[in-house]
């Protein structure tokens, strides 16, 4: 019989053909950090936040299927100093201003922040000037938090079928549009029932009238653990 496991950080990993290394992983409750990928959606590997080093060269867990054999590093310095960067980016390409932000507690940049150890942003902020959309009467959209990890686009189009959301522009041009008539969130097909309201990892897309209700500050999910301690990470994203 072919053998059909492979080894996270030397500890041996079983897996069905097919798997990718990340869903590998998750089935064998082992966390590798994640913001682009969802259990519902095709990975792409946009994030970065899951390389590792596959017989030591890197390549995203969430895409690169598991294979007999396979040596994959996951927990190394070099890998997480490269999170902790990855992280710092983020930060400072948006405006994260976590202690008033409605997602702080279940938001996953945030606590990927704290597993990382990110002190400082590191690098100069950018301080973009973007605007918030309020125009939909149960849903808004925070711009300055969006970290383009395309979960509600793939999700709007691939389980909604609404296609309401959008990356335009290329590199740091790269922004989130809404497809509508007027380009506002209140003048499209969404619904705050819609998956795509639902997978935000951060605080860019919020459902009005919540705010802290549903879970307090102190009763969050990464409030009373770390993200590496939970598994389904991208299941967080109900816990508003």
């Amino acid at each position: 019989m072919a053998e059909t496991t492979f080894t996270i950080d030397e500890m041996p990993i079983p897996f069905t053909p097919g798997q990718t290394i990340l869903e590998a992983a998750k089935a064998a409750g082992i966390y590798i950090p994640h913001l682009c990928y969802h259990p519902e959606l095709k990975a792409h590997g946009g994030c970065k936040m899951c390389t590792v080093l596959v017989n030591g060269r890197p390549q995203t867990a969430c895409t690169q299927k598991a294979a007999a054999g396979q040596e994959v590093d996951v927990d190394t310095p070099e890998l997480n100093a490269m999170r902790r960067t990855l992280v710092q980016m983020l930060f400072i390409e948006g405006n994260h201003f976590c202690p008033g932000c409605e997602k702080s507690g279940a938001c996953q940049l945030q606590a990927l922040g704290y597993e990382y150890e990110m002190l400082t942003p590191h690098f100069v902020e950018l301080y973009p000037e973007r605007k918030v959309d309020a125009s939909h009467p149960d849903v808004l959209i925070e711009f300055n938090r969006c970290v383009l990890c395309e979960l509600c686009v793939r999700a709007s189009r691939d389980i909604d079928h609404k296609e309401v959301f959008g990356i335009a522009g290329r590199g740091r041009d790269a922004h989130l549009v809404v497809n509508s008539p007027t380009g506002k969130l209140g003048d499209s097909a969404l619904a705050v029932t819609d998956r795509a309201v639902q997978v935000c990892p951060v605080g860019a897309i919020i459902v009005k009238r919540v705010g802290f209700a549903a879970a307090p500050i102190g009763e969050r999910i990464y409030d009373k653990s770390p993200i590496s301690a939970e598994v389904d990470v991208n299941e967080s994203s109900e816990a508003r």
